[in-house]
């Protein structure tokens, strides 16, 4: 392919500031020159006309569900068999990549190897999706989150069971094992399962300590769900690379998050509790029952904490748990217009957080900024995202998705084309 050679663009580089009229010129998978105001030599190139909208980097989801197949409880992910579960998945990959994320940080997989499975699948080319750091599914204790199990009837859903410091060693260097880039541990409780649940711990410290040593002795990242005060203690204890939720942290946790700032990714996962309060009625949560699960609670509780939080500078990132019924894979750029309204950032720095933050927390310094040298993950959207981050809700407003500098959506190339895309909640269609 010829150098291509983007002109008449409004150009967002992911560092948070206003866009500017510019040109860029790729050269295989990279960015080759940024010029402000434009002038590059036509000689040689394919030029593309933007026509006045916006080029930008590819999104990166850092709380990703992909196989997490828009479903209403957790036991029907154990219901799916492993065949089509893969084939929901690369669905769903697709999916994202069709709204404009070129990269996932995955924070579980429903079984041990699916997500492994699509990811090298996708990297070899053999089917078109996002990059994936692929994790492990949830790590939990007995009666923790994605416990579905009872006495009278054996159910299944997205866990792996470990109780004690010896089985979670066992466990952990399974899934290592099975090559998976991040381990997800259930550090805390949750009020999905039951009220106050979110703020206890479900794990002892001496079994997150033995996940820590097995993972880091092996060079392999952990994440965790933490929502409780306790359990963000323990993952920064620890040296836990990504802390998801966080909702009823209090006191000097925000003086040990601030202290390992430089070293730690969060993502509140906001997505998930704003549908749950506002957007699950069809599936039986009332009002009454997301004020029960205390939804309302920790939105507040969100736009404090974080707001608190993205004051003394935390590295945090969109990412709402999207996969639930009421929370479908695909919508994933909701996110943005929460981390807006709920949080207090700016569209800019919301957009930042989902590009040039996507690149750090994949561990690759070369992704997320329209820069020269950069990998060429680029979208041209419909508009100006900066003064309206929900123009990238509409997958129509794509004009044209690139990753790794190949075109997954060439410009000019039909939108409908993309909505008529298959949306799969069923092994049965």
């Amino acid at each position: 392919m010829k150098p291509q050679l983007f002109t008449n663009v409004r150009i967002f580089d992911g560092e948070g500031t206003q866009p500017f009229p510019g040109e860029v010129l790729l050269e295989g998978n990279r960015i080759k020159t940024v010029a402000k105001g434009g002038g590059i030599s036509r000689d040689g190139v394919e030029v593309i006309d933007g026509g006045g909208n916006t080029l930008m980097p590819g999104l990166t989801e850092a709380h990703s569900h992909i196989t997490f197949t828009n479903i209403g409880k957790l036991k029907e992910l154990g219901e799916i068999p492993q065949e089509e579960h893969t084939l929901l998945t690369l669905e769903f990959a697709k999916l994202l990549l069709d709204s404009g994320f070129t990269s996932l940080y995955s924070a579980a997989s429903a079984k041990m190897r699916t997500e492994v499975v699509v990811r090298n699948a996708i990297n070899a080319g053999r089917f078109p999706g996002p990059r994936i750091r692929a994790a492990s599914p949830e790590i939990t204790a007995t009666g923790g989150l994605g416990d579905e199990r009872q006495d009278h009837m054996y159910h299944t859903g997205i866990e792996l069971i470990a109780d004690g410091a010896d089985a979670v060693r066992t466990t952990v260097r399974r899934c290592i094992r099975e090559g998976v880039d991040t381990v997800k541990i259930n550090i805390s409780g949750d009020n999905f399962v039951r009220r106050k649940f979110g703020r206890e711990c479900s794990y002892t410290e001496a079994e997150v300590a033995a996940a820590a040593e097995e993972c880091h002795s092996r060079g392999t990242w952990l994440s965790c769900h933490a929502r409780a005060n306790g359990a963000v203690k323990l993952a920064l204890k620890h040296n836990f690379r990504v802390i998801y939720h966080c909702d009823f942290i209090e006191g000097e946790t925000f003086d040990l998050l601030e202290a390992a700032k430089d070293d730690i990714f969060l993502a509140p996962a906001i997505g998930i509790i704003y549908t749950t309060a506002y957007e699950a009625e069809p599936w039986g949560i009332t009002k009454a029952v997301a004020d029960h699960m205390e939804m309302y609670t920790m939105l507040e509780n969100c736009s404090k904490t974080y707001g608190e939080l993205r004051k003394r500078g935390m590295r945090i990132l969109p990412g709402g748990d999207y996969g639930f019924a009421w929370n479908p894979l695909g919508t994933n750029a909701r996110d943005l217009e929460h981390f807006v309204n709920i949080i207090g950032f700016t569209p800019a720095e919301a957009l930042s957080a989902a590009t040039k933050l996507g690149g750090q927390i994949m561990d690759m310094p070369d992704l997320g900024l329209i820069k020269e040298g950069y990998l060429a993950d680029l979208l041209l959207v419909r508009g100006n995202p900066v003064e309206n981050v929900k123009i990238l809700q509409d997958r129509d407003n794509l004009i044209m998705i690139m990753k790794d500098g190949a075109y997954h959506k060439r410009p000019g190339a039909s939108a409908e084309a993309v909505q008529r895309q298959k949306q799969v909640v069923s092994v049965w269609q």
